[in-house]
């Protein structure tokens, strides 16, 4: 499989050289609108990758604005914009994704790497399909949601799991489960193993560590889960936390990050090393059965 087209990964990255240009050129986000048809709004939306700018023409005279005069730097910059605006592989899924969603899925394409812990659920990339359906099923008279979304939010699941697989670039991730997770029964015991089996078979790839933080630990404990995504040096690591509303709540502010990386640190070094993992999992197949 080759490495995934990224148009949220570009537009988050021209977005980001945007803010920098414009605080460069000691501009408010307000004085730079300034003879545009957009508003300050949008141009904050664009900065933060959540909105196309869409037009060249107004990407160049921003540019312009800016200060950037050099043709071969617009020229770069002009092709990052068309891009940005390409669709992504979910798109046509987007009605039936959960408020939020379509922009993790994109931030999630855009990282080089993700960290993340749970403490009550398998995390969704570690799923097997059998898994991510029963959890969806169950959940679904309480959500009040369809038999359509439900395998529409498996398959969403299915494909952003290919991107720990794929042959070129592959995305580096870091899972703590918290051993509650791991017992939790969804489904029935045939169901589980094969879900272990799982976790062990990712588990041993090079780009991918699982540690399982156990219920006896005595160090940290965190309640929530969150998952990190780092994109790489020209864009901002980001933070996603899930809410009780079903939805997505993302942050790139650096306290926020300087403090979940703190966190997740800290989960690390209470759990188990991750050598241990494929043991644990195991023995929880093995208990299962009995």
């Amino acid at each position: 499989m080759a490495a995934p087209h990224r148009p949220t990964a570009r537009r988050i990255a021209l977005g980001h050289e945007l803010r920098e240009l414009r605080k460069r050129a000691r501009l408010s986000i307000q004085d730079a609108v300034q003879g545009f048809s957009f508003s300050d709004t949008k141009l904050q939306r664009v900065e933060t990758g959540l909105q196309d700018l869409r037009s060249a023409s107004d990407l160049r005279k921003l540019l312009t604005l800016y200060g950037v005069t050099d043709e071969e730097e617009v020229e770069r910059l002009v092709a990052v914009q068309r891009e940005a605006s390409s669709r992504e592989w979910w798109t046509p899924l987007a009605t039936e994704l959960t408020p939020g969603m379509p922009r993790f899925l994109g931030i999630e394409a855009a990282a080089q790497e993700i960290r993340a812990y749970n403490p009550t659920l398998i995390l969704g990339l570690l799923q097997t399909e059998a898994y991510a359906r029963t959890r969806h099923v169950s959940a679904k008279p309480l959500d009040e949601t369809t038999t359509e979304f439900v395998e529409q939010s498996v398959e969403v699941r299915m494909r952003r799991k290919e991107a720990l697989t794929r042959d070129e670039d592959p995305l580096r991730f870091w899972a703590i489960l918290y051993e509650p997770a791991l017992r939790h029964i969804v489904g029935d015991a045939d169901l589980m193993r094969e879900q272990y089996d799982e976790i062990a078979k990712l588990a041993a790839l090079d780009n991918v560590t699982v540690q399982v933080l156990p219920q006896t630990m005595r160090g940290y404990l965190f309640a929530h889960n969150f998952s990190i995504l780092l994109l790489g040096d020209t864009m901002p690591t980001t933070i996603q936390v899930d809410t009780a509303f079903g939805t997505s709540s993302i942050s790139d502010k650096r306290r926020e990050v300087g403090r979940f990386s703190r966190q997740f640190d800290a989960l690390s070094r209470s759990a188990l090393p991750p050598e241990d993992t494929p043991r644990f999992l195991h023995q929880l197949s093995r208990e299962i059965t009995t």
